[in-house]
């Protein structure tokens, strides 16, 4: 299929799966299917693995968003079917150009819809589309600009509308239509400028031969003195680490904090200290491992310094993973708390890619193709597991367990506080969760949440 009928594809879909409905399973559905047009529309020499992995997380996404259609499994399957295009079109392109490439087409898209020539080939194809921008979609466009200033100035037109029982609503239609266009011809006509191109070369893993030459980085310092520098500095960072450590530890474990708000405000004060040490530590290490002196047969001093000095900083976050699970032992779990565990997990896998770039003699970009790739696996492993049902098992054991906390704030847990309910034979509590599942399970078809059409619940006995 050529590009335009593919962009007019989506805009069918679109319309057909969220006209009059929320965004729910249909979501899921457009996923999967755009997912299966890119494997198709794919040449088979471009089916690499890395597109035949992201072909699966994309699936996977789609059915997570299905599944709990939450804010997480969103991104997850935003990022995994455009990261699916990207990677079938120009898989030499490094991910973090494709941020670059996403902004710049969703910014640019007015300049170049009208470049019809570009995406629509035959002409009486050409002539059709033209006819469409022009009728359809430019007085669409405008149509509905005007309509939201109109119905926020007026309360009269807006209720007007909003009153209104007509089955068919051709504003939602227009909408729809613009919106499933503005999706189309993004995903499908994406344009890579030639400066994208050029900056790829300078995002490669591994080093040129040209770098391989000692230069100094300034001016005023020559090779050694660079190479002594660093080396003072890292021992010197390292003693202060290692003191640090000491009193930290010290402070976390041995003093008693007086209340749970102090020991709260403490422990993410601490933890947020603790992320940005890091991040300035590895932007020391890169500092210095930029060019010359991964090649430095002199440098092995340097080099083990700045090791032991990442060995220090993996302990660190050791340490305040250790008090983050001592604040979840003594007041639950909440989504904070699983929040401060995946900040965590990605300072140590940061300091672990650091690592490898110290000591396989890596570009600094490695390490940031790297942390790419490793937030969007972050990304998918908390949109698949239901992370709601893990707080709510895990706080219900304690006898200090917040029961309207778990209903107003944690999700996808009505199964389990059901449970909990009938055992504790709290009506109260059984039958506001059995109008909030109700109230989903009602839902038309394409709006419906995965999760609550698997609940069971009692269905009042008629007379």
């Amino acid at each position: 299929m050529k590009k335009h009928h593919l962009i007019f594809i989506t805009v069918f879909a679109v319309i057909l799966l969220f006209y009059k409905e929320y965004i729910a399973l249909n979501l899921g559905i457009f996923g999967i299917l755009l997912s299966i047009l890119t494997f198709t529309q794919t040449k088979s020499e471009l089916r690499t693995k890395s597109f035949l992995t992201l072909f699966i997380t994309s699936i996977f996404s789609s059915f997570a968003f299905a599944w709990f259609g939450d804010a997480i499994s969103f991104t997850a399957i935003f990022v995994s079917i455009f990261l699916l295009r990207f990677t079938g079109t120009y898989p030499k392109l490094k991910p973090f150009l494709y941020i670059e490439v996403l902004l710049l087409n969703l910014f640019t898209f007015l300049g170049r819809v009208f470049n019809i020539e570009q995406w629509c080939e035959k002409s009486k194809e050409r002539n059709f589309a033209k006819k469409l921008i022009a009728i359809i979609l430019i007085p669409g466009l405008f149509v509905t600009i005007f309509f939201f200033v109109y119905t926020r100035v007026s309360d009269h037109f807006a209720n007007l509308f909003r009153d209104s029982e007509l089955e068919f609503q051709p504003l939602t239609f227009i909408v729809l239509a613009i919106i499933g266009f503005y999706i189309g011809f993004i995903f499908w006509n994406f344009g890579v400028e030639r400066f994208i191109f050029k900056q790829n070369r300078y995002l490669n893993d591994e080093f040129s031969r040209l770098v391989k030459i000692q230069k100094p980085t300034f001016s005023f310092l020559d090779i050694d003195s660079e190479r002594t520098s660093g080396l003072i500095s890292f021992s010197a960072l390292n003693i202060l680490l290692l003191i640090f450590i000491a009193t930290y530890n010290y402070e976390q474990f041995y003093e008693v904090s007086k209340s749970a708000d102090s020991l709260s405000a403490e422990t993410h004060e601490r933890v947020n200290s603790v992320i940005i040490s890091i991040v300035m530590a590895i932007l020391v290490i890169l500092f210095y491992f930029k060019k010359g002196f991964n090649f430095d047969n002199k440098a092995k001093s340097l080099k083990i310094s700045a090791k032991i000095w990442i060995v220090l900083n993996a302990i660190l976050v050791i340490s305040a993973s250790l008090k983050n699970s001592e604040y979840i032992i003594n007041f639950g779990l909440t989504y904070k708390r699983l929040g401060v565990y995946a900040f965590l997990a990605m300072a140590l896998i940061g300091l672990i890619f650091t690592f490898i770039k110290i000591q396989k003699k890596k570009t600094n970009a490695f390490l940031f193709n790297k942390m790419f790739w490793a937030c969007y696996g972050l990304i998918l492993v908390c949109s698949y597991i239901n992370w709601g049902g893990i707080i709510t098992s895990n706080n219900i054991k304690r006898k200090d367990f917040a029961e309207n906390y778990h209903i107003v704030s944690i999700n996808y847990n009505e199964k389990i506080l059901l449970n909990y309910a009938e055992k504790t034979a709290n009506l109260e509590m059984k039958n506001k969760l059995q109008e909030r599942i109700e109230s989903y399970q009602k839902e038309t078809f394409l709006s419906k949440i995965l999760y609550y059409e698997f609940i069971n619940i009692e269905k009042p006995k008629s007379k």
